[in-house]
């Protein structure tokens, strides 16, 4: 498996769910899919689901995720980075890339309406799931790595400072604001 094959499967748990934006949902049918794929392509699936995880870790997603949560701990932002992986390749890449750009996202103005927390920790554990599923037993110790990078240290200020937030994240600011 690689990243194609890897997006590939989100692609398709996301077509056969009544509703792509229930990210739970999209999580139990990749992990029902990765289950009809041998241990190897399971094994490789964590290491690319963790290798997207370490792309995304960058502070302006953080403070992104942080204005749309109402807050974000280190395990908020692990979860909303699988919630975001969730919505697909292009969602990931634009947002990644802009983590404004969520203020454009339909999910996005729907949470905000509502109140809403956006997150997904059960993307974390897809391939764990469909592994005991498989082979009866968890991942291989030492099977995947997670290699985070270190956060930008120009986005390093309190986010609860709204002026600075709102300087940064201007749309996001304008649904959450």
């Amino acid at each position: 498996m690689d990243s194609k094959d890897f997006w590939k499967l989100i692609d398709d748990a996301r077509a056969l769910v009544t509703d792509p934006a229930d990210a739970q949902d999209v999580a139990d049918r990749i992990s029902d899919l990765l289950s009809e794929r041998p241990a190897h392509e399971i094994v490789a699936a964590q290491q690319l689901l963790w290798d997207l995880m370490a792309a995304s870790y960058r502070a302006p997603l953080w403070a992104a995720a942080y204005m749309v949560n109402g807050g974000c701990s280190d395990d908020g932002f692990d979860y909303f980075r699988g919630w975001l992986i969730g919505q697909g390749r292009d969602v990931f890449e634009r947002v990644v890339a802009d983590p404004d750009a969520l203020a454009e996202l339909p999910v996005i103005k729907e949470a905000a309406a509502e109140d809403e927390e956006v997150e997904c920790e059960r993307m974390l554990g897809v391939a764990w799931d469909a592994c005991r599923r498989v082979a009866g037993e968890q991942l291989p110790r030492g099977s995947f790595t997670v290699d985070l990078p270190a956060l930008d240290p120009e986005w390093d200020f309190d986010f609860d400072d709204e002026d600075e937030m709102a300087r940064r994240l201007p749309k996001l600011d304008a649904l959450y604001g």
